[in-house]
């Protein structure tokens, strides 16, 4: 039933916005009204995806937002319907379209394991003691591309205008695309992106920091796509010293990303872009640079 379901392009939600929290209202490019949306999307794997654009008939330029991943079957089960909404309204009002998966690679509602239901989960990074950075990343890159070509198909965007925006798996994943380097996207945005970050729950206690920089080196090699990295420094995930090591081997094996160390955000930095109270924070560095690669 639900596979028939998302079979088609079905709309399930539609409010009309105009800008909402004061916090916005200071870093908001246009006061153009907004409309939210959630879809099924009819790509090689079914999804839901939380969408949301200027009033009109476009076509607009595209964001792809990746989210983040809970790794226990449980968390993922209530993992929240859209983790940015505030982000996505931002990058709305700027006239792009926004289109974000949705359960598709850590969040699926029927992914409960003990109860016998299993949904789509293919970001898993396998043990510690031999973790899987490389696959997992590629994997939900992929689901990238397929959103291109199905809103390039429905000529609902501008085909040569697409942005990637990732948190922190999310992010990962948005580094794994770079390598890639599909023709449609200008360029791509993460924050606080990695891999394996608190194992055991402990903060600053990666899985494997060595395999996860040399993995990001590995991606940076065939990477010529722009990139902006934002983190903050209070990340309890990936904290500066890891990810400037990130940065580094990225960049000296051939990637263009420019990396930003913002200052401490709240009470962990990691869930930056949760939060409203940061856009003043980031959206200037945003700004400069969509205007720069766009």
């Amino acid at each position: 039933m639900l596979k028939g379901f998302l079979q088609i392009p079905v709309l399930l939600m539609l409010v009309v916005l105009t800008i909402g929290s004061p916090a916005l209202a200071e870093t908001q490019p246009s006061t153009s009204r907004i409309q939210e949306e959630v879809w099924g999307l009819p790509l090689a794997l079914p999804m839901l995806g939380y969408v949301v654009r200027p009033v009109g008939d476009g076509p607009f330029p595209l964001v792809i937002m990746n989210h983040g991943v809970a790794m226990d079957p449980r968390e993922r089960s209530f993992f929240p319907l859209v983790e940015f909404r505030d982000a996505a309204h931002w990058f709305a009002h700027r006239g792009y379209m926004v289109v974000a998966p949705l359960g598709s690679y850590g969040a699926a509602a029927i992914d409960l394991p003990d109860q016998g239901l299993y949904g789509p989960f293919f970001s898993a990074i396998g043990k510690c003691t031999n973790p899987n950075f490389r696959d997992p990343g590629l994997a939900v890159a992929a689901v990238d591309t397929w959103i291109i070509d199905y809103m390039t198909s429905q000529k609902k965007i501008i085909p040569d205008k697409v942005v990637v925006v990732g948190q922190s798996a999310g992010g990962w994943a948005a580094i794994a695309l770079s390598s890639r380097n599909p023709a449609p996207v200008r360029a791509i945005i993460t924050f606080a992106a990695g891999r394996g970050g608190r194992v055991d729950g402990k903060p600053n206690n990666n899985c494997a920091p060595d395999k996860l920089v040399a993995a990001t080196g590995e991606f940076g090699r065939t990477a010529r796509t722009p990139m902006l990295w934002i983190y903050a420094s209070n990340d309890t995930f990936f904290g500066p010293e890891l990810t400037k090591q990130m940065h580094e081997a990225y960049t000296a094996a051939g990637g263009v990303a420019e990396y930003h160390m913002l200052p401490p955000f709240g009470s962990d930095g990691h869930f930056m872009i949760d939060s409203a109270d940061a856009v003043p924070l980031w959206a200037p560095l945003v700004s400069q640079f969509l205007d720069k690669h766009q």
